[in-house]
């Protein structure tokens, strides 16, 4: 079994997964009300994802024996200048996500928790993916820039999220 620090910042890692939830879900409202309907349906697919790695942790802290203790999760910000600007919000949370699963595989060490050690590796690799895939998209729209076209062929792109698999 895992320290009960472990335990109690392995429940404050599932809280930050679900405000990710929770923020990306508002990020998808707000590129809905834009009528950017691909980037709406990208945000919300990742806002599933981020579901998902919580209850990943959910699973991992009943499997350990210990008690899943569920938090308030915070207002998310609602509105930003630009589409662009959503976006580079995200790259900036997975940054801060990042953080936070180093922080915890550190704990880990110095604890000799072999097993939250190896669990938390998915989460590693899954954050390397989360923070490349964001950074693109912002670096596309330094690319368009200003330009209709290129933001509705961005928006088209992202739609396609939910069609390839990814």
């Amino acid at each position: 079994m895992a320290s009960q620090k472990m335990i109690d910042t392995l429940n404050e890692q599932i809280n930050k997964e679900m405000f990710s939830s929770y923020l990306y879900l508002s990020m998808s409202s707000y590129f809905s009300d834009k009528n950017l309907t691909g980037m709406a349906a990208w945000m919300k697919a990742q806002s599933a994802e981020e579901t998902m790695h919580a209850m990943k942790i959910y699973d991992f802290v009943q499997n350990l024996g210990g008690k899943v203790i569920l938090k308030k999760i915070d207002e998310p910000k609602n509105e930003w200048d630009s589409p662009k600007a959503a976006f580079e919000d995200a790259l900036e949370h997975e940054k801060f996500i990042s953080r936070s699963i180093n922080e915890i595989i550190d704990l880990a060490i110095s604890e000799k928790d072999h097993a939250t050690h190896n669990f938390l590796g998915w989460f590693v690799t899954e954050q390397v993916e989360e923070e490349a895939t964001a950074s693109e998209i912002v670096d596309k729209f330094e690319l368009i820039g200003d330009n209709k076209g290129g933001l509705y062929m961005l928006d088209r792109e992202l739609g396609s999220r939910g069609t390839t698999g990814e």
